[in-house]
């Protein structure tokens, strides 16, 4: 069963309402956001890029790195009371108009 970005929000409010410290500034979740960005960039040039893991370094994947991310921007969101969804429609709406032409569509035929 497939979760609902909302679904998904709800979920990470119940898991941060459960501690007494909430959700962190919004300047310590820009920097936790970094941080884990800064992680998946190293993760993907270890996998595509020049640059290999030591052998003493942890095993982690992208997919992680990708699920930390969604996680530290639904408690952006959250803390902001922005919904997510609505926010995915405003930014598709603006690239259905402002770029529909930038890049070269596939033929369609």
């Amino acid at each position: 069963m497939e979760k609902s970005l909302a679904e998904m929000q709800r979920e990470v409010d119940r898991y941060i309402s459960q501690f007494k410290e909430g959700y962190f500034s919004p300047l310590s979740m820009l920097a936790r956001m970094s941080e884990e960005v800064g992680e998946l960039a190293r993760e993907v040039n270890h996998r595509f890029g020049e640059k290999p893991k030591k052998p003493s370094e942890e095993d982690n994947s992208i997919e992680l790195e990708l699920g930390d991310i969604l996680f530290i921007t639904m408690c952006f969101a959250n803390s902001l009371g922005i919904d997510l969804a609505e926010a995915h429609d405003k930014v598709m709406h603006k690239f259905n108009t402002r770029d529909k032409d930038r890049w070269t569509k596939k033929d369609t035929d």
